[in-house]
């Protein structure tokens, strides 16, 4: 029925598509192995929950800015693209892989008005950046027959560690935790995990693709064998934090520390407005604890409430 979604993959692919794949562990094993994980995902889900936090009454500021939208508009022309040539290819079930999904979710940050859920998300993503690192470390484009299909492989995801330093630089909604903190990588990779157990591999397993490894290890993968899903759990577990800890550094340190970079003195603050804005962009909502809203005027530096 929707063999015009995936029977595009390439079979010449070793470990990419096929029963070979698909029986590559038990379903005993596979059962236990999800049953495992899924206890740890609540777990996480639980705890996360409980501990994470959010700045108290952060002023919800419009921060519409020239930048954004043209990293707006690229990134979605990039993905518009990417799905023209899974479309093209029908290949269209390697849309589901997660650096897709967090492309997404950045789509959604850039044109989102300010919110906690935009905070929150922002957080969340940043926990996700193993995704473009790994892509650019052990590229895995051989089901890429032409060279604009490659390039915008590598476009999206050099786009994807672009884009968090952007909205790091703005500030303000765009905030993160204490590089101590680690509950909201917790509360991630509970995320992550049930995407991948509780989704991929549902998806992966009657169409037979192997979609994020989930099915099958790839063949140079270092814990290939019938543990390396659970190696992968545990060293995934320690990279996502890790990555999104020593990401968070360096943004921080040519955001604020560089002198050839540095915008403004700490990561908090949000970076100053422009003067001369568009008359649109001079009310902003201020959405306090309360519920109630507080209209903000930003004045050129020049002009005070008593001029004339």
């Amino acid at each position: 029925m929707f063999e015009w979604a995936y029977d595009g993959v390439n079979s010449s692919i070793p470990r990419n598509v096929g029963p070979e794949c698909a029986h590559y562990l038990s379903t005993k094993r596979k059962i236990i192995e999800t049953a495992f994980v899924s206890i740890f995902i609540i777990s996480f889900w639980v705890w996360g929950f409980k501990k994470i936090t959010l700045p108290k009454r952060l002023p919800y500021v419009n921060q519409d800015r020239l930048g954004k939208r043209v990293l707006l508009i690229i990134m979605s022309m990039v993905l518009g693209v990417e799905i023209g040539f899974k479309f093209t290819s029908r290949t269209i079930i390697y849309l589901l892989n997660p650096c897709h999904i967090t492309t997404a979710m950045q789509i959604y940050l850039l044109a989102a008005d300010p919110s906690p859920m935009v905070t929150s998300i922002f957080r969340i993503h940043l926990n996700l950046m193993n995704g473009p690192v790994l892509a650019f470390l052990f590229p895995e484009t051989e089901s890429r027959r032409i060279f604009p299909d490659k390039a915008v492989y590598y476009i999206q995801h050099g786009l994807m560690l672009v884009i968090p330093y952007y909205l790091l630089r703005i500030g303000g909604v765009y905030n993160v935790e204490p590089l101590s903190d680690l509950n909201w990588s917790i509360l991630s990779y509970g995320f992550n995990l049930a995407y991948h157990f509780w989704i991929l591999q549902l998806i992966a397993l009657p169409v037979q693709v192997n979609l994020s490894h989930m099915l099958c290890s790839a063949v140079l993968d270092p814990f290939e064998g019938q543990n390396y899903r659970m190696g992968a759990f545990v060293h995934q577990g320690l990279l996502c934090p890790f990555l999104s800890k020593l990401l968070c550094y360096l943004y921080d340190y040519l955001l604020t520390k560089c002198p050839l970079t540095k915008v403004k003195p700490s990561l908090e603050i949000a970076l100053p407005r422009r003067k001369y804005e568009d008359e649109n962009n001079k009310q902003v909502s201020n959405k306090l604890e309360n519920g109630h809203t507080h209209l903000e005027i930003v004045l050129p530096d020049h002009v005070t409430i008593g001029d004339k």
